[in-house]
């Protein structure tokens, strides 16, 4: 094909290291990523592919901005592509691979999913946000309780949702390991839709509403969750787990009892999951309250925009500087600290911190790359009122601030426009669409790049058994990407497999010892790092295979993490559990993902064990 047989664009948010703020860390990310960024924009110019320029923003805003619309089918390559489901679409993330698929006109394919349904019923008040609503679900359900489901909320209580607000819950839905998740198309997408110039499409989605567009009368679910809206109570998440769900009234004595720290370093909010204008116009009017009384936020405190037209229509409307005034960073338009490219300089590796974020992910180290930071999850309004205390055990709902006079006070609810009132300003154009013929555009890529390698195809099956293969690792507990291939500092060789491989597993605790990153090698019998033993085994010929616990390959659709085992000799991963894009990254690389009939046998396998497959040339589905 000569250019790609759907629409397709490519977003490079992942390479801007929150440094010193937006401007400055933007300039510095083109400079060192000139050959990466580069190489995306003319293979996106050759193939028919529209390129946004770094600092555009974050892909799911951007889409939402957009590209969304009620009714679409869309797939991307991250797992928090769900995220358009707030405008009513149907947005699935998935691997590289699959993606690659569907641009050269190869049908897709996806195991038919369940359906949860979240029937919502009263209505957000006071602190409670939307992002309230899946926190509460994530911890209902649990970290792969929507493993092969999309979620489908329906009620009286959804109108009391903005269109951004949708968008953060279907956004998250990934941390319960949904498949997707959506809403039903009304009035507030219909606003969101006008404010973002897509009058005609809100006239269009207009005539289907009650046909297609909303979920049908006594539709049969696999599932029912119903919450009242009235009474849901603002959570915070975490640490550690996105799932672990603390109702704000009793955060402060769960923290004390189970000893995390109290004192907050640092308080985040935007990123894809909460960078919203209302979002945004909710923690100014919060950091209002506490510079009237002459006081700032006691912790560090960033924020994250989450496209150039949110950070042009804040910076316009004043909402930035408030943030500043208050003591705020603003950083660039990028995933940022959310997916570990913090240039955090407060605290020591293996210092023992907490920090509250408005993200969506708290996995350990994913922020910051230090394994002792507790990091949790909430509303970016709950994550504005407890950086003003600077600790973990105030509740904004019953508890008194101190002024600068002395004087107390409690503060109010937060209030902020769900849409600008003079519309949305656009800011600098960062788009950059492909040429009607990209056929003579020349892609580059240096032999010695450090940071660009070509990929070679690998090896093809044999058609025989794998007996007798090598156990690299039995990891033990959670084995999310994050561990098994990690971001942060990483992310710059993404573009170059064989070096990007040297973070394989670095983050997996080892069952044998219960340390990371140190595994037996069994042909030397030495203690080493475990991508410098892969790399001796496959040196010398040893195939190997990989056991992990449940729900193994959580969270981020990061396919390097298939992609990794695979170059480094790799043949099979055995598991309790999959998460559902993983598995199929897995299966696309063609490394065997296999589950346990009976999940009790993990505890039999033995690190120096051998394991053979036999029988794969019969294996097929149902068998």
């Amino acid at each position: 094909l000569p250019k790609v047989a759907v629409p397709s664009t490519i977003h490079c948010d992942h390479l801007i290291e929150a440094q010193i703020g937006g401007d400055k860390d933007l300039a510095r990310a083109k400079d060192i990523n000139k050959e990466v960024y580069n190489f995306l924009q003319t293979a996106g110019a050759k193939y028919g592919v529209g390129f946004w320029n770094p600092g555009s923003g974050i892909i799911h805003q951007i889409i939402l901005e957009n590209y969304a619309f009620p009714g679409l089918l869309m797939i991307g390559t991250d797992s928090h592509t769900p995220n358009g489901g707030g405008l009513g679409c149907l947005c699935i993330g998935v691997g590289g691979a699959d993606a690659v698929d569907v641009m050269a006109n190869i049908p897709w394919e996806l195991k038919c999913p369940k359906v949860i349904g979240v029937k919502l019923t009263g209505e957000l008040k006071g602190w409670t946000s939307p992002k309230d609503i899946i926190l509460k679900v994530a911890g209902i359900l649990t970290v792969k309780g929507g493993t092969g489901a999309i979620v489908e909320y329906f009620g009286p209580g959804v109108d009391s949702i903005s269109c951004t607000g949708m968008a953060t819950i279907c956004n998250m839905g990934a941390e319960i390991g949904a498949t997707t998740s959506i809403f039903p198309y009304n009035y507030r997408m219909q606003d969101y839709l006008k404010a973002t110039d897509r009058a005609d499409i809100a006239a269009a989605a207009d005539m289907f509403k009650t046909s297609l567009l909303s979920a049908d009368a006594n539709a049969k679910y696999d599932q029912i969750i119903e919450l009242d809206l009235s009474t849901l109570e603002p959570h915070v998440n975490g640490p550690f787990t996105p799932d672990l769900a603390n109702p704000i009234s009793q955060l402060g004595n769960i923290a004390k009892t189970n000893g995390w720290p109290n004192e907050i370093k640092v308080g985040l909010i935007g990123s894809c999951t909460n960078s919203s204008y209302e979002d945004m116009a909710r923690c100014a009017n919060i950091a209002k309250q506490a510079l009237k009384h002459g006081i700032k936020s006691k912790s560090a405190f960033n924020v994250t925009p989450g496209s150039e037209q949110i950070r042009a229509t804040i910076e316009r409307d004043g909402i930035a500087q408030t943030l500043r005034e208050f003591g705020g960073t603003v950083l660039a338009n990028a995933c940022g600290p959310c997916i570990g490219q913090w240039d955090r300089q407060d605290i020591k590796k293996g210092d023992k911190n907490t920090i509250v974020t408005s993200y969506n992910r708290n996995f350990t180290g994913r922020n910051d790359a230090n394994p002792a930071t507790h990091a949790f999850v909430t509303s970016p309004e709950l994550v504005t009122a407890l950086s003003i205390a600077g600790r973990l055990d105030f509740n904004p709902l019953t508890d008194k601030l101190k002024g600068k006079d002395g004087k107390e006070f409690t503060l109010d609810d937060p209030f902020g426009d769900e849409l600008p009132a003079r519309g949305f300003d656009p800011g600098q154009e960062t788009y950059n669409a492909p040429p009607a013929d990209g056929s003579n555009v020349k892609v580059d890529v240096d032999p010695k790049s450090q940071r660009l390698q070509l990929l070679e195809p690998f090896d093809k099956w044999d058609g025989k058994d794998l007996t007798d293969l090598t156990i690299l690792i039995k990891v033990k507990g959670k084995c999310t990407t994050d561990h098994i291939s990690a971001a942060g500092p990483w992310l710059k060789y993404r573009g170059h497999l064989d070096n990007i491989s040297n973070n394989m597993f670095i983050g997996a605790v080892n069952a044998e010892n219960n340390e990371v990153n140190k595994i037996k090698n069994l042909l030397t019998g030495e203690w080493g790092g475990v991508p410098d033993v892969a790399r001796h085994y496959k040196k010398n010929g040893v195939r190997w295979c990989a056991v992990g616990d449940e729900n193994y390959g959580e969270g981020s659709s990061r396919e390097h993490a298939a992609l990794e085992p695979r170059h480094l000799g790799g043949r099979a991963i055995i598991v309790k559990s999959f998460a559902r894009i993983h598995e199929t990254n897995l299966k696309k690389q063609g490394l065997l993902p296999l589950t346990f009939a009976n999940p009790a046998d993990y505890d039999k396998i033995q690190p120096t064990d051998k394991i053979s497959l036999l029988g794969l040339k019969d294996l097929a589905p149902g068998k």
